[in-house]
């Protein structure tokens, strides 16, 4: 009986051992003699990068960022919503990202913030990236990429750009006259002489307006009028000029935006300098606007218009640099840029689209000559890590000049060690 037992003992585990050796899985192929098995891959899980960028009201941001999430099978791209409100979101990234988080891989950042964010080593430097990718410097918007250049390194790119403008009235000015300032060939001591010329004509009543109030709008027009600082003792004297002329409002140092694009689209201005949205105002008819857009032209500032809008960086904690390195050559590139310019209106900062049929169909203002030679020559306001304090310095001295006629060398000297910080 304990023969029996044995030899079915035997037979059971010789019948478990081969039915091992001649199972195989539902989804396993015959093989053929002397090929090698099969392995089945397991897709590869994306790695998701977290994009902090402002709300949109339009359908841009979303659309770019579900192209490039498939366009490629390595990464996902999450957009972090953050407020449209510029202070809080700048406290918000500064908070995360002064204490080593690496919650954002890709940040959206004001034009006035790089220089800040780099000097406090949060930002990666990608100029070795850009040369790797074959992109160069000249193929971006000018004012924007020197926003985000720090002590020789380079750690922005555009997200959309913004700039100064020059608005006159085409309908007043002569063909000679509008020619040279669509050109950008012009100077400010030119504007004055023309703002002289022309105001009063067509129902006018003043030359050129500016935002001249203490305010950040006061700190662009500087950087406007000096060159870029190169000249500050000449701009604010040609500043003060356009100030004191009997064709300014008495009241042009408590002008900001709104007062510009109020007393010029009803008529009372001939020339004013503002950004982009005054055209569209002008161009929708807002309430209170009485001038059309074929009454306008568009022009350069004479030194360059200084340039607003986000740029595009790189948290230096990021686990995923090289992800986010991806995910901003998409967006700062052609095929992101497209998708922004034209799905949001907003301006590209890829220089190569200025001349594109669909990005020039969604947006009126790239038909305009005039348009365009301004986005070719924009400037970057001072790129510090203490920008507030270095505006600040700015706006406080040059009001105060501009208000009195008195103290010049007193407030370049200490613009000039502002900007020294």
């Amino acid at each position: 009986m304990k023969k029996f037992f044995s030899v079915l003992l035997v037979l059971s585990v010789m019948s478990w051992i081969l039915a091992g050796c001649n199972s195989s899985s539902p989804t396993s192929e015959p093989q053929n003699e002397g090929e090698t098995p099969a392995v089945s891959e397991e897709p590869t899980e994306k790695v998701v990068l977290k994009f902090a960028a402002q709300n949109d009201n339009t359908p841009a941001t979303q659309a770019v960022i579900d192209a490039f999430n498939n366009s490629q099978d390595a990464y996902e791209v999450e957009w972090v919503e953050m407020t449209n409100d510029s202070a809080q979101m700048h406290d918000q990234l500064l908070t995360s990202l002064s204490s080593g988080s690496d919650e954002y891989d890709i940040l959206s950042l004001d034009v006035v913030w790089a220089g800040e964010f780099a000097g406090a080593g949060f930002l990666e430097p990608i100029d070795v990236r850009m040369a790797d990718s074959n992109f160069t410097k000249e193929q971006f918007n000018s004012g924007s990429m020197a926003s985000g250049n720090y002590q020789g390194k380079q750690f922005t790119m555009p997200f959309f750009p913004d700039l100064g403008l020059l608005y006159f009235r085409k309908d007043i000015v002569s063909e000679e006259d509008a020619a040279k300032l669509i050109s950008g060939d012009y100077t400010y001591a030119d504007l004055e002489a023309m703002s002289s010329k022309y105001s009063g004509q067509g129902g006018t009543k003043y030359g050129f307006l500016y935002q001249s109030k203490q305010y950040e709008g006061l700190t662009v027009n500087v950087t406007e009028f000096t060159k870029s600082f190169a000249d500050i003792k000449g701009g604010l004297e040609q500043m003060y000029a356009f100030t004191t002329a009997a064709w300014s409002p008495k009241d042009l140092l408590n002008y900001m935006e709104g007062e510009t694009h109020t007393n010029f689209e009803q008529g009372n201005a001939v020339f004013a300098r503002n950004w982009p949205y005054q055209f569209g105002r002008i161009k929708g008819q807002e309430d209170g606007v009485t001038i059309t857009v074929d009454q306008v032209g568009i022009a350069p500032l004479p030194n360059g218009g200084s340039v607003g809008g986000w740029l595009l960086g790189i948290n230096k904690n990021s686990k995923s640099v090289d992800g986010a390195w991806e995910f901003i050559t998409y967006l700062a590139g052609p095929e992101g840029q497209k998708i922004m310019s034209t799905q949001g209106g907003y301006l590209p900062g890829f220089n190569a689209l200025l001349e594109d049929a669909d990005v020039i169909a969604e947006n009126d203002m790239l038909s305009y000559e005039g348009f365009k030679n301004a986005l070719s020559s924009t400037i970057a306001r001072p790129v510090s890590p203490e920008y507030s304090k270095v505006s600040d310095s700015i706006q406080i001295e040059a009001h105060k000049y501009l208000s009195s006629g008195q103290g010049l060398d007193a407030a370049v000297a200490a613009i000039e060690a502002a900007l020294a910080q």
